[in-house]
């Protein structure tokens, strides 16, 4: 938008520009939903912050860590985005295991989410998530041998955008979060994987049951990197905004959830409102982690954990300044949170130490 060849001062000379920008936005064919969030304030600001209880290093010195899941003998695997590698931390050790060789990591993209087989201890499957040379993949692997991938062709963002979480439901089924790859349109189009989470089977099919008959389990999507579900099956989702508004909301099938044409809360009936919203710079959520009522969100931009009710209620910020930028948080099986720093990502300040894997008992 061109500067305006007249400039206005004053209580008037603010409401013409916001007339006219409004004017040039409808215009343009923006949502209503959309701009209507510039002027209204986050759900969540300022929180409290709360005690996080015991915290310790499980293990450091790692490189950008990115995703966590549990074996069933307690000890858990981790990816690391840029080094490709798939580490077993068990106790306070950390080797390599596995490596992705055909992950091509650029900006925020490379081997991302890992999720663990319910059935492991018979199938030893282990799935991940990760950026190839032309898109996101989906494969599955046993530990020493080559990955098979099992869906292909989630766009790839040339540095962002890229989603990557991955998660198995109550259900049995294997669930992603994807980006929208830079391809804003792509969200509200049901064809594409862009700006969805998909739900599948273990080999990678559209799982039963799908509103869409297809892979796509809800839509409208900016870039997921948090999923989690709570004792009754409900399901939900950290989001990133763009400029103004991060997202918690709680997923149902077919869902819609408004991006590009609504960022944060909207009047809109067609859209599913998010249980929460932060300010970009108090939050920018990655992984998530839900215990009991409550959900957890590791923040990256925010450099804090935040603990709220499964309804948006009563949010208390821990952690923040102390660790960095979090990037995920996971339950583990003893009831303690462990929670993975990011800031060797190109984007932190990393300390001596860094990146680090924290146990925290709240």
């Amino acid at each position: 938008m061109a500067e305006p060849a007249v400039r206005t001062t004053g209580r008037t000379g603010r409401l013409v520009i916001l007339v006219a920008v409004v004017a040039a936005l409808v215009a343009a064919g923006v949502g209503v939903g959309l701009w209507r969030g510039w002027f209204a304030d986050p759900s969540v600001s300022d929180a409290p912050r709360a005690r996080a209880g015991t915290v310790e290093t499980v293990v450091g010195d790692l490189a950008a860590p990115w995703g966590l899941a549990f074996l069933p003998d307690g000890s858990a695997l981790v990816t690391e985005r840029d080094t490709r590698r798939i580490l077993r931390v068990s106790g306070t050790t950390a080797r390599e295991v596995a490596r992705i060789d055909e992950a091509a990591p650029a900006g925020e993209g490379g081997l991302l989410g890992i999720a663990v087989s319910p059935d492991y201890a018979q199938d030893r499957w282990v799935y991940v998530y990760y950026t190839a040379a032309e898109d996101n993949r989906i494969a599955r692997l046993r530990l020493g041998e080559r990955p098979e991938p099992l869906l292909t062709g989630i766009p790839r963002g040339s540095r962002t955008h890229n989603g990557g979480r991955l998660a198995f439901g109550p259900d049995g089924m294997l669930y992603a979060g994807t980006g929208d790859a830079g391809q804003r349109d792509a969200s509200q189009d049901r064809d594409s994987l862009a700006g969805k989470i998909l739900r599948m089977t273990r080999d990678g099919r559209p799982a039963p049951g799908n509103p869409f008959g297809s892979l796509v389990y809800s839509y409208g999507h900016r870039n997921v990197q948090g999923l989690g579900w709570d004792a009754a099956g409900t399901m939900y989702a950290s989001e990133f905004g763009q400029n103004h508004y991060d997202e918690l909301n709680r997923i149902s099938a077919g869902g819609n959830y408004g991006w590009p044409e609504v960022e944060g809360d909207s009047d809109d009936s067609r859209y599913v409102a998010p249980i929460a919203t932060w300010g970009t710079d108090e939050a920018s959520p990655s992984g998530i982690a839900v215990v009991g009522d409550r959900v957890w969100l590791a923040c990256l931009r925010g450099q804090r954990l935040y603990r709220i009710g499964a309804g948006g209620q009563d949010p208390e910020a821990l952690l923040t300044d102390e660790y960095g930028r979090l990037r995920h948080v996971a339950a583990a099986p003893d009831g303690s949170l462990w929670v993975l720093t990011s800031n060797r990502d190109g984007r932190g300040s990393p300390n001596d130490g860094d990146d680090r894997i924290l146990r925290l008992v709240p």
